[in-house]
């Protein structure tokens, strides 16, 4: 992956020095809050090799974000597919994110969202693409329509991955963003 830059960030492929922080993020209960899990640092360590590995190999994926001015990585942005869900067609694609709560707030996620979005429309060539979260996850949805994303209530569903024994997070809603919709907002 070529890195990214946008207006305050750069969006790169994971590198070793970014471990104590995609451990913090995927360890915080603030963080994690619509998750049924939490990893600790050995598991935090194989998802970010996992991560990094995905995106030599196909050019994107859920990518650092660093502040340009600062070095400091503050999470993840990117897009990536969703072979991980059997309802969705073979070859969707997804726009997610994770920061470190200190970095929120501060439109990071919707500045990182609109470059990987071009990125997917204008190099890639998507028609769509998609993202969901846990239904009252607000602060994700908001930005989902901040980035023009629409819902799709006939797609909402209950997220296979999320344990029975969770019940408050397995419902999750959808939405949509086709590159017609996208080159028409940015006109």
């Amino acid at each position: 992956m070529k890195p990214m830059r946008t207006e305050r960030l750069i969006l790169r492929n994971w590198e070793d020095r970014d471990r104590e922080l995609f451990h913090r993020i995927n360890s915080d209960e603030q963080v994690m809050e619509f998750f049924p899990f939490r990893r600790d640092r050995t598991a935090a360590d194989a998802k970010m090799d996992e991560l990094r590995g995905a995106i030599a190999r196909d050019g994107y994926g859920f990518a650092a974000a660093e502040i340009t001015a600062t070095g400091e990585c503050i999470g993840f942005v990117g897009i990536t597919g969703t072979d991980h869900m059997p309802f969705l067609p073979a070859g969707t694609i997804e726009i997610g994110w994770r920061l470190a709560p200190e970095f929120w707030g501060k439109g990071y996620v919707t500045e990182a969202s609109q470059a990987w979005l071009a990125y997917g429309f204008e190099t890639l060539g998507l028609g769509e693409i998609v993202s969901f979260a846990v239904d009252n996850n607000h602060r994700s949805t908001a930005v989902m329509e901040r980035l023009g994303m629409t819902a799709d209530p006939s797609a909402d569903f209950d997220h296979p991955g999320i344990p029975d024994n969770h019940p408050a997070l397995k419902r999750h809603v959808f939405y949509r963003l086709t590159a017609k919709n996208w080159r028409k907002k940015r006109r």
